[in-house]
């Protein structure tokens, strides 16, 4: 049985060693966006789609190119057969090989050419700035985030002064009553208001555990309740917004990627209606090759009869479409289908920008205006506190009151912290249609 003591000095040693964990995870508002962008799929997926339009569109200029293709042949042939090299027909094995090589390069074919690497360079172009839309959207769903964090965690800590001042006067009463110079029920009243304070701090808690969550989710690693938030100075708060819900519109019009996007797009899909005009046209395209053959008939060995039956030949070619089941004429219909389709989504694309920006600056007004309110409601409500905490004290004042008054003064404070990161994070969107989400 010696071996279970080797087995407790074990145990005993492992649980002594000092413990590493996640618990001293701090994270900056910088590190959750640059983690977001890294892991986030939507943003992946964004790349990807514009590394495939970067592929389109280097094949595009790539079509200009000449193609050229070779050929090798080796053949054994067995009873009647034509030899490749006299045309002449034997009735033996004939051991034969071929070599080809040859080049086609289009001069001409309606523009089909350079209008589709037009096509798929603003479509490139196009797909740039939907991964750059899709790294703002994932960094405006972090930062609203982030401050949602900061925002329960300032009313956790809220809820546990709350918690402290009501033990405190808790504590105080309990001395008061055994000496008797209290009514018991003023001791129960504050009991019960203890109770309810602690109740809210249990609420605030998992509040702040579930925004957190929300955080770790979208910058997609695994939850840590214990992780740190690291908070944002007070001088990165903002103040009153300057611009007007006009400004906003047109700053967002000229820059927003999401928007400049749609636009290419647009004219991407006017390129492709000239590209399937340009099929309608004849094409014209010069072609050149080199060929060589062996025969096991000939007289020769195989390296002469590849120097001596060489051949080469030009060709300068015109194909003229004529009938292709209206094939290209259809191509050119659903392209402009395509076309005004993408015509439709660039409007709409701006007719949405302006109601989401009218809607976000209401909703930043009113988050400032609520904010305002909420101060000088803080202001009055904790001077009222201050006087009846003295009046209290000194038992001027009953504890019914008291409690009326402490439950005014934590109800503004609560709303006011939730009123400041309102009006931040409705600021931050008004900020993300600017393109200037500063951290």
């Amino acid at each position: 049985m010696n071996y279970l003591k080797y087995i407790f000095v074990l145990f005993l040693a492992i649980t002594t060693l000092p413990a590493f964990s996640q618990t001293d995870t701090v994270y900056t508002l910088q590190q959750c966006i640059d983690i977001a962008i890294k892991n986030n799929l939507d943003v992946r997926k964004s790349e990807l789609d514009m590394e495939r339009d970067r592929v389109y569109w280097n094949q595009a200029r790539e079509n200009l190119l000449p193609t050229v293709n070779g050929n090798v042949q080796h053949t054994i042939s067995n009873g009647r057969s034509q030899d490749p090299t006299t045309y002449n027909y034997v009735n033996q094995q004939i051991k034969f090989a071929q070599y080809n090589l040859n080049s086609n390069l289009i001069l001409f074919n309606g523009m089909n050419l350079m209008n589709t690497i037009k096509q798929y360079s603003l479509s490139y172009q196009a797909g740039k700035l939907s991964y750059q839309q899709a790294k703002d959207d994932i960094t405006l769903n972090v930062i609203s985030t982030y401050l949602q964090v900061l925002d329960n965690q300032e009313l956790l800590n809220q809820t546990a002064t709350q918690v402290e001042v009501s033990k405190q006067q808790v504590d105080r009463l309990k001395i008061l009553d055994k000496s008797g110079n209290i009514s018991p029920s003023q001791l129960s009243d504050l009991r019960g208001q203890l109770a309810s304070d602690q109740l809210n701090l249990i609420d605030a808690r998992n509040a702040m555990y579930a925004a957190k969550l929300n955080l770790m989710q979208l910058m997609n690693v695994p939850f840590n309740r214990e992780a740190k938030i690291q908070p944002i100075p007070a001088d990165q708060l903002p103040g009153q917004y300057t611009q007007n819900a006009d400004q906003v519109y047109q700053t967002a019009l000229n820059g927003l990627p999401l928007v400049k996007a749609a636009e290419l797009r647009y004219r991407s899909s006017a390129k492709a209606v000239s590209a399937a005009r340009g099929a309608l046209y004849p094409t014209l395209a010069l072609g050149g090759g080199w060929g060589t053959n062996y025969s096991s008939t000939g007289n020769t060995n195989y390296g002469s009869q590849l120097r001596n039956n060489y051949n080469t030949n030009f060709t300068l070619g015109l194909s003229i479409p004529i009938l292709n089941y209206w094939r290209n004429r259809n191509n050119v219909s659903l392209a402009k289908i395509n076309m005004l389709e993408a015509q439709a989504t660039n409007e709409n694309t701006k007719v949405l920008l302006r109601k989401n920006v009218e809607q976000a600056y209401v909703n930043m007004t009113s988050a400032y205006e609520r904010y305002q309110t909420l101060t000088e409601q803080v202001d009055a409500f904790s001077e009222s506190f201050r006087v009846a905490e003295v009046k209290f004290n000194s038992g001027v004042l009953n504890s019914v009151e008291f409690i009326v008054i402490k439950g005014n003064m934590d109800r503004a404070k609560l709303n006011l912290i939730s009123a400041r990161y309102d009006y931040f994070i409705r600021a931050k969107i008004l900020d993300y249609y600017q393109g200037k989400l500063t951290l």
